[in-house]
């Protein structure tokens, strides 16, 4: 029970850095594509991060708070509802097909860069 309070503890400070982090970009870059950039960005991360061999509590604060928490579905949806049929219809293309392939250029990139470290 202790170990799970530890990781639930790790995961929210890793949720509160990603939040702030995902505050400070919104404030950088606003509307859809300060959204857009977030979800790219963390879509990049968390592709470096599956290819990692990672402690258990690095891998929840990276990946399960900051990633989850820096990156936003529910802003995305609302946005795109507030696009309209055809602008809408282009950003959820345009956010799924960078994020799919910031995330497989970062798996690539971790895979390469671990590789570098062995």
């Amino acid at each position: 029970m202790r170990e799970e309070l530890g990781a639930v503890g790790v995961v929210g400070v890793g949720g509160a850095v990603g939040a702030t982090l995902r505050y400070g970009a919104g404030l950088a870059v606003t509307g859809v594509g300060g959204t857009l950039l977030v979800n790219v960005v963390g879509s990049f991360l968390l592709g470096v991060l599956v290819t990692r061999s990672l402690p258990d509590r690095v891998r929840l604060f990276a990946a399960t708070g900051l990633c989850s928490s820096f990156t936003t579905y529910s802003t995305f949806a609302v946005e795109t509802l507030s696009l309209g049929p055809r602008a809408g219809a282009a950003y959820v293309a345009a956010t799924y097909a960078l994020g799919v392939a910031a995330a497989a250029l970062g798996t690539a990139v971790g895979r390469r860069t671990r590789g570098a470290e062995a």
